[in-house]
């Protein structure tokens, strides 16, 4: 498959399976009440901020725009993009435990044990430890099969999605010390084989964003939601 063929084969997923999906789940799921746990005195607060009042208006607000702008965008980004790379025949699931994919890295040739993580500030300095116990602990029980002849510790790597390597918080850093953390750019490269696969997957999926029908999420779904508040027996208006 050439670069361009792949560019586009990957930029379709991600309006199917990313775009699209996260479209209708938001009309789905999230503009129905019973999906949130409210916590009544936050959300009374946001709703003043939102909306200068204690409203059921404010309220759907509260409730839908983080979850539809942040939470539950970012979290199926991970899932399907570690998908959509076994999908493709970029890498295959891994098998050992602790570990997302496992490729042939097209840079040194060697096979890449890894871990996906999203962006360059996507772990806390409690996830260091865990993290470095895990690799530690896969590593050692590698060695001793013989088909894991010859592994060493960069075979088993972080690799970041998006962003630069400069970028990486320093909780990154600390695991870059013992095994390799390759960001955005590189990490395309080492997956697809492609120097400048990332630039040109970002600009395409620029592209493609600007003709997606958005459906008018946001306005429907507070909208639904807010019919649902105003009979809610939660809320006191």
């Amino acid at each position: 498959m050439t670069e361009k063929e792949l560019i586009v084969k990957i930029v379709e997923y991600f309006e199917t399976y990313i775009f699209k999906n996260h479209i209708e789940a938001s009309l789905k799921n999230n503009a129905k009440l019973k999906s949130y746990n409210i916590n009544p005195i936050v959300v009374k607060y946001l709703s003043k901020v939102l909306e200068g009042d204690y409203t059921a208006k404010g309220v759907a607000k509260a409730l839908f725009y983080p979850r539809v702008l942040g939470t539950s965008i970012n979290t199926s980004f991970g899932t399907r993009i570690q998908n959509m790379f076994v999908e493709l025949d970029l890498a295959s699931g891994s098998l050992i435990k602790g570990m997302d994919i496992e490729f042939k890295d097209k840079v040194d040739n060697r096979k890449k044990w890894c871990q996906l993580k999203s962006g360059p500030n996507t772990i806390n300095s409690e996830d260091v430890k865990p993290l470095l116990n895990k690799f530690t602990t896969t590593i050692n029980l590698a060695r001793t099969n013989k088909a894991f002849k010859g592994v060493n510790n960069t075979d088993f790597i972080v690799g970041v999605l998006y962003g630069e390597a400069d970028e990486l918080s320093m909780h990154y850093k600390t695991i870059d010390k013992t095994h390799p953390v390759i960001i955005g750019k590189d990490l395309w490269h080492r997956i697809t084989g492609f120097p400048n696969f990332y630039d040109g997957l970002v600009e395409q999926l620029h592209k493609s964003i600007l003709t997606i029908d958005t459906k008018d999420l946001i306005n429907k779904g507070c909208s639904d939601l807010e019919e649902e508040i105003k009979k809610s027996p939660l809320f006191d208006f």
